[in-house]
């Protein structure tokens, strides 16, 4: 098994996109395909988690809206925003799903660090943050992750330079007294091939496979019941 990159040309839809995170899955749980780090961007979209309230959604009508699988709540992705869908066997790097989002989360700082931002982790609210100097604090990168029989789907999306105004439709993660921000917000000219050539450098020391025990087969986790989510 190895590891294939892949970058979608244009806009991917979300329906279409989850359909191919799912039959990936399936074949390299099933064939032993190869694992895929698949970088998308999406049109204007709005996608619920397990845990999306109603009312958070605050403009129905503005962009179309999915439920998804994954744990958490009301999330926004569109153009100028990078997805990268993150599909491994955790057989091969500890069956630990902590473990996992925390790769994800160390992944996203690190790709950061390279165009000189600070992404920070913040104990309670999911995502990467930046602090500002008058002590405001904005999302720069969301984290979701759902598990199928110990194959990862979702990943991770970094603010690169979308629209910061399409987040108003909802309240994101339902953290309403904290703002988005982005590369271009924080005054950083990086395009998307500058943006994929930092997420595949800074992927294999992190995510390189180790030795791990078998996992209970037939086993369907999704990131929910561990509090983290795609917001």
């Amino acid at each position: 098994m190895t590891l294939e990159w892949r970058v979608a040309p244009g806009l991917v839809s979300y329906p279409d996109a989850v359909a191919t995170m799912e039959e990936r899955v399936r074949a390299i749980r099933e064939q032993g395909a190869d694992e895929l780090v698949w970088l998308v961007e999406h049109p204007p979209l709005y996608t619920a988690g397990t845990s999306a309230a109603p009312d958070e959604l605050l403009d129905p009508e503005r962009f179309p809206t999915y439920q998804t699988g994954r744990g958490g709540r009301w999330t926004y992705h569109g153009p100028g925003q990078r997805v990268a869908y993150v599909m491994l066997d955790l057989q091969r790097r500890g069956v630990d799903l902590r473990a996992h989002v925390a790769r994800l989360e160390e992944w996203a700082i690190t790709t950061l660090a390279r165009f000189g931002v600070r992404g920070e982790r913040r104990e309670g609210r999911v995502g990467i943050w930046v602090a500002h100097p008058d002590g405001r604090e904005d999302k720069i990168g969301a984290i979701g992750v759902r598990v199928r029989r110990w194959v990862t789907y979702h990943g991770i999306a970094l603010n690169v330079s979308p629209d910061l105004s399409h987040f108003g439709g909802i309240v994101p993660c339902g953290i309403a007294e904290h703002g988005v921000t982005s590369l271009a917000a924080l005054g950083i000219k990086a395009d998307f091939a500058a943006v994929d050539r930092a997420l595949r450098d800074s992927f294999g020391p992190i995510f390189e496979p180790v030795t791990a025990k078998a996992a209970p087969a037939e086993r369907l986790i999704d990131v929910q019941t561990v509090t983290m989510s795609m917001t």
